[in-house]
């Protein structure tokens, strides 16, 4: 069994709680500035961990867990990236700013909630795989190093969906 202090899922775990701790600060304050810092904060946050958990994590568990609780994930990811995009051209006192970012956390908290459920969940499913944690864990650190620097020079980039095919969709008028 892998070593839970330093593995994939540790390094997964960690992520999960540090943006919910951004998600709690974003919901605490009313100052505009402090909510477009957290809610840039939170978007990188989460486009990182979708990156390594796309690119490494689930690939590594592909064939070996609940196929359909993989593709729920991938899907559930891309959800949050319509969010994150809609919250990255926005800006705080827009209209529908504040209730993005919480239906970003809502969802956040579901994805968080599937992952780590106790025995059934993608987490539980993955410590009784064969898969070597520790080393996977570190392949997604250096990653996520990677992408840390990456972004901080250039910029967060546009998230790419793996799951949802064009559609046609009319934006109407906000409203009021």
């Amino acid at each position: 069994m892998a070593d839970k202090a330093s593995d994939a899922i540790a390094l997964l775990k960690a992520d999960h709680r540090k943006v919910t701790d951004l998600f709690d600060k974003f919901d605490a304050t009313t100052s505009k500035a402090k909510q477009k810092t957290l809610a840039t904060e939170i978007c990188t946050e989460l486009v990182i961990h979708t990156i390594i958990e796309e690119e490494l994590f689930y690939p590594a568990l592909k064939g070996k867990i609940d196929s359909d609780l993989l593709d729920e994930s991938y899907v559930e990811h891309d959800g949050a990236k319509l969010l994150i995009s809609q919250i990255m051209a926005s800006e705080p006192g827009e209209d529908f700013y504040e209730a993005k970012v919480t239906v970003l956390s809502e969802e956040i908290e579901h994805h968080v909630h599937e992952e780590e459920m106790p025995k059934e969940g993608m987490f539980a499913q993955a410590r009784a795989t064969e898969v070597d944690l520790v080393a996977l864990g570190a392949a997604m650190a250096a990653r996520k190093e990677e992408l840390m620097a990456e972004f901080k020079a250039d910029g967060l980039p546009t998230p790419i969906a793996r799951t949802l095919k064009p559609v046609e969709i009319e934006l109407g008028e906000p409203v009021a």
